[in-house]
């Protein structure tokens, strides 16, 4: 396994990689830190922004709709992954460019309902893509994940993943090359403060989460349902 993940190690982010990781976490949601000298590793990253030129999703009482929070944050994970030296794309919900796409990660950020639904009801899920080539990358991105993501923001893992999210219609447009997953980074009902009003953190669980796939990091077990 450790085999396969040297190509997507390049040695530009080895030494100092959690240096420039603790600069994107300080408190800064309006500005991008700038890492002068910072090598530019040739390894792409897309970003999908869901729902983003095709529709709302899901659309709150006060007016939010899951398109703008999912924007905010994918468009701050694209702007993270910049100043650690990736190539980024922020991709809509349909791109065009989604037809073969290739790259190293593709990751598809998505929230989950503004309705009550029960005091269960919170969290973020993650999903892999199984059209993936390698599925074992997959279910390793979709670790990633999970473990950087609750471990930054503290929320909880809600293991309802939906046919939307493991058929999720990206997952069959890209290259088979690429790895995927998809992250609903919270619910708009009972997790509305956090997505809304820390989303530079949530923004940084997802970064941390593709830094830990694509450098190999390691990574707690997935807990049973």
């Amino acid at each position: 396994m450790a085999t396969l993940f040297v190509t997507f190690t390049p040695n530009t982010l080895s030494g100092g990689l959690n240096d420039q990781l603790a600069a994107l976490l300080t408190s800064q949601p309006d500005a991008v830190v700038t890492l002068p000298g910072t090598p530019r590793p040739q390894i792409k990253i897309g970003i999908v922004s869901g729902h983003l030129g095709n529709d709302s999703g899901a659309v709150c009482d006060n007016g939010t709709t899951e398109q703008d929070v999912n924007h905010k944050i994918a468009l701050l994970v694209q702007q993270k992954l910049a100043a650690l030296g990736f190539e980024s794309d922020l991709l809509d919900e349909f791109d065009s460019r989604l037809s073969g796409y290739q790259a190293a990660v593709l990751v598809s950020i998505h929230n989950d309902s503004c309705k009550f639904i029960n005091d269960q009801a919170t969290g973020f899920k993650v999903a892999a893509a199984m059209s993936s080539r390698d599925t074992n990358l997959a279910n390793r991105l979709a670790g990633c994940l999970r473990d950087r993501y609750q471990f930054t923001t503290k929320m909880p893992l809600h293991n309802s993943v939906t046919n939307d999210m493991t058929l999720y219609h990206a997952f069959s447009e890209i290259d088979p090359s690429t790895t995927a997953a998809i992250i609903e980074t919270g619910f708009l009902k009972l997790d509305y403060e956090m997505l809304t009003n820390n989303t530079d953190l949530v923004a940084t669980g997802v970064v941390k989460g593709i830094v830990c796939f694509i450098n190999n990091e390691n990574i707690a077990p997935t807990p049973t349902p």
